[in-house]
């Protein structure tokens, strides 16, 4: 069996809100519905019926976003009723897990287009969804760490790693100027897709409700008025003497994408023009006890896989659940700061769990094409304790 080559064609996503922010009245799936619509848009020549599957991440697939959420947003955006859907869960990595099974089924011959993405209202379901029930045997000393919360594992990764409070603070307070400078030069425009939504306000004045349109396009998530001396001042978030605090933690999010994924007979038949290509993956199981380490593992193990040595990357995203995991990471790889995360991460940008995989990875192949860089990364920390790592290649 000759294995293919995967393309990324095309790769959209919504703009990232706040918990209970601009999107907390607005369905996931709805969400997931736009996006898709938007990426269609991107490539008029492809011919709906030719879409093989739609791959979905969600981490916590329930409720508005439950009863397979990647076919109800298939048949919601107009595609025929022969395009299957799918909803795979990894958490945080879902959105990636999501594009590698997609270009796993392009390099085995076994289709030629397909959906992949990711969503995540984090207003809607919370982080442990609406019935927790964990398995009584996690409280078990052999199992104990599965039940830490993932704040605690950041605590204990910092501790293990010394990842000091100041350096936390300092990560986190860069990832913010990094999106803010990105917001204001546009570099998130190509990969937004802008919705727009109504809103209702009741006015106390008149006596009645009134009612306005606002167009989506911006991330709602970084903070011009945030500083070092306001980190500094947060309370530990988790432990009584602890050094992770809410403002040096990924924030809560809501947010979709959607990436087109296809082979190159696709791309002869339908004329479409690649943006990258889809090399490798990894996914390895960590110490659950030091969940936010996972990409120490998965990094080299895909770059291995693709035959690249870590110096050949010239854009890394990092999914930055903690400014502690993500310090500890960069130390432990030898990163060049510079290169991971160059327009924010989930610090400022947000962090809508079974979503940012996919979304991180519009970021990535549209920056890749801006800046003209031929190999990139995205790589991320799972609950649980897992890392994942994805490479891309620009075309």
């Amino acid at each position: 069996m000759k294995i293919q080559d995967a393309y990324i064609v095309a790769a959209k996503r919504t703009a990232v809100g706040k918990v209970r922010g601009v999107w907390s009245q607005t369905r996931p799936d709805d969400l997931l519905v736009q996006v898709i619509k938007g990426l269609l848009v991107t490539v008029p020549k492809l011919e709906k019926y030719a879409i093989e599957d739609v791959i979905i991440g969600c981490a916590m697939p329930e409720a508005e976003q439950g009863l397979n959420i990647g076919r109800m947003a298939a048949l919601l955006a107009g595609l025929p009723k022969s395009v299957p859907g799918m909803t795979v869960n990894r958490l945080c990595a879902s959105g990636l897990q999501s594009i590698a099974i997609a270009a796993d089924r392009i390099k085995t011959g076994s289709a030629d287009i397909l959906i992949a993405g990711g969503v995540e209202s984090m207003s809607m379901i919370p982080m442990s969804g609406n019935k927790p029930a964990m398995n009584p045997l996690i409280y078990t000393d052999d199992n104990k760490a599965i039940a830490y919360g993932m704040g605690m594992t950041a605590e204990k990764l910092a501790k293990r790693w010394k990842v000091n409070r100041e350096s936390q603070d300092e990560f986190a307070f860069e990832s913010h100027q990094r999106a803010l400078a990105a917001i204001e030069l546009g570099h998130f425009q190509d990969e937004i897709f802008p919705i727009e939504i109504s809103q209702t306000h009741f006015d106390l004045e008149q006596g009645k409700p009134s009612h306005k349109n606002i167009t989506i396009d911006t991330d709602e998530g970084p903070r011009r008025d945030t500083s070092l001396e306001a980190l500094a001042k947060l309370r530990p978030a988790f432990a009584k003497n602890g050094s992770i605090t809410a403002g040096n933690s990924s924030q809560i999010s809501d947010g979709a994408a959607a990436i087109l994924v296809c082979s190159e007979k696709a791309l002869k038949k339908f004329n479409l023009i690649p943006m990258a290509k889809f090399l490798g993956f990894s996914v390895v199981g960590v110490e659950p006890e030091f969940m936010g380490i996972g990409p120490v593992k998965a990094v080299p193990m895909v770059l291995k896989q693709v035959e690249l040595k870590q110096d050949d990357l010239e854009w890394i995203e990092l999914n930055e659940a903690f400014a502690a995991q993500s310090v500890a990471v960069i130390n432990e790889l030898h990163f060049d700061q510079s290169l991971v995360n160059p327009l924010g991460g989930a610090i400022a940008l947000g962090h809508p769990l079974g979503g940012t995989g996919s979304i991180r990875t519009a970021t990535l192949v549209h920056g890749m094409q801006r800046k003209q860089m031929k190999y990139g990364m995205v790589t991320m920390c799972i609950g649980v304790g897992m890392g994942a790592a994805a490479v891309f290649e620009r075309v």
